[in-house]
């Protein structure tokens, strides 16, 4: 349950996220298979600090952590419903995250090949995640599910696979799928989240 709650989670908040559109950018400037290199290496690191923080959480007396992985997964929720209402009622919305994200790599995407490339995706990614919306949600799981190897698993996977398919695929990705629903989806996956956190807090103090 947490692997695939983690692969699921992750993945549909990854994918319309400004590191997928940042991995895409590099891609079109390197070699796509050094750019995953790197970026599955920042990913690595990043869902360890994650894991690590969630672990740390689980210290904490259980019914106030679960309160508050449960108005994370809420706060997860709202962000990404504002995220789906802008992208549905503006056009120029994804054109505009593009650009933005072209912008940021530009300053660090030099003219490199090879282990400089790896290295190059490897430091813009590395700092691109930490502390975003993902970041928290893995901490938050590996908190409400008290299973950090399976959270570990699942997340890094549903990230590789979104770096591979920025990396092979992302233009095309962003031209098939509607960005709005993937968002919409990953609202009422983070509320289902929070829904269940709820029920742990109300059976764990006997309400119900």
């Amino acid at each position: 349950m947490a692997l695939l709650s983690s692969l699921g989670t992750v993945f549909l908040v990854e994918m319309p996220d400004a590191t997928f559109l940042a991995i895409l950018v590099l891609a079109t400037r390197y070699r796509a298979l050094l750019v995953w290199i790197g970026a599955a290496a920042a990913f690595t690191i990043q869902t360890g600090v994650a894991v690590a923080l969630g672990t740390v959480a689980t210290l904490l007396p259980r019914t106030p952590m679960l309160i508050i992985v449960g108005c994370l997964f809420i706060i997860g929720a709202v962000m990404l419903f504002r995220e789906a209402r802008e992208h549905q009622t503006d056009d120029d919305a994804e054109a505009e995250e593009l650009a933005e994200a072209e912008q940021k790599v530009s300053a660090k995407a030099k003219p490199a090949t090879g282990g400089k490339v790896i290295a190059i995706s490897f430091v813009v990614l590395l700092f691109a995640e930490f502390g975003d919306l993902s970041h928290l949600l893995i901490i938050s799981l590996v908190a409400r599910y008290e299973a950090p190897i399976e959270v570990f698993s699942g997340s890094l996977l549903a990230l590789l696979i979104v770096a591979a398919l920025a990396v092979t695929a992302g233009q095309a990705f962003l031209k098939l799928i509607k960005i709005h629903i993937v968002f919409y989806l990953g609202a009422v996956l983070c509320l289902l989240l929070a829904a269940g956190v709820a029920w742990d807090v109300l059976t764990d103090t006997g309400v119900i």
